[in-house]
């Protein structure tokens, strides 16, 4: 992947739904976002905003109604090597090692055996899993599977990572450790991060800009630019910019919902 690639550019997106009887759910209206190559932007906003629809048109999954989507100027019409997309769930193929399961986008790709071998074995160095690679889906805990999850995404070094909630579903402390390797990797590889969460803390920690959508039809209501210097370490969540900041969130989302 070359520098300063991965540029997203949305503009004026709408995407509706199927509601019956010939109606259609509006689910995003109007959606403008521009995010710069290398950057991480968190998404948040009410249950039912649209973040996650927003991942899957961006990961060419669902063509939108209206608007254009591109990234570094080429339109997103269909699924696309350049975007990694992970789930809430992992994924992972069950009866396959980690080392295969990441390996798997590689043979897809046709890669040869020596090549695809090697960046298996520094993907996993990467995600901490070196020495879980013989292991099955199965044998790992959810933080595990997680990070097997992420090495697969990233092993056609995606331009764009889209993360749609990937920790939601761990404890705290598994989910603390998991955003601080998530720092880490993303700090060492020169991907364009859009991360969906719930948890404004998390999106203090992580994220350069916080992106707010409104309740249904989801819009843009606040993009707010995190200040807090990297590198980043959990004791940083202490410091008197996360509070303000989360107070500017929590604002915008209770405009939000409102």
């Amino acid at each position: 992947m070359s520098a300063g690639t991965g540029r997203i550019e949305l503009r004026d997106v709408a995407v509706s739904f199927p509601a019956g009887d010939g109606q259609r759910l509006l689910a995003l209206d109007g959606i403008g976002l521009t995010v710069e190559p290398g950057e991480l932007v968190a998404l948040i906003g009410p249950n039912g905003s649209g973040k996650s629809t927003l991942l899957r048109v961006l990961a060419g999954l669902l063509p939108p109604d209206r608007g254009s989507v591109s990234i570094d100027g080429r339109r997103v019409d269909g699924p696309d090597p350049r975007v990694g997309l992970v789930f809430q769930e992992p994924r992972l193929l069950p009866w396959r090692t980690t080392a295969a399961n990441v390996e798997y986008p590689l043979e897809l790709a046709g890669m040869g055996r020596p090549e695809r071998r090697a960046r298996v074995a520094t993907l996993l160095e990467t995600v901490g899993l070196e020495e879980a690679g013989t292991q099955i889906p199965s044998q790992l805990s959810g933080g595990m599977r997680q990070r097997a999850a992420l090495a697969r995404t990233l092993a056609l070094e995606p331009e764009v990572l889209l993360l749609d909630e990937p920790f939601s579903a761990l404890d705290e402390l598994t989910r603390e450790r998991l955003n601080l390797e998530l720092l880490a990797i993303t700090a060492r590889t020169p991907t364009t991060v859009l991360l969906v969460t719930h948890s404004v803390q998390e999106a203090i920690f992580l994220a350069d800009r916080v992106v707010v959508l409104s309740a249904r039809p989801g819009r843009v209501v606040a993009d707010l630019p995190v200040t807090l210097p990297r590198p980043r370490s959990i004791g940083d969540l202490d410091a008197a910019i996360v509070t303000s900041t989360a107070l500017e969130i929590r604002a915008a989302l209770g405009e939000a919902a409102a």
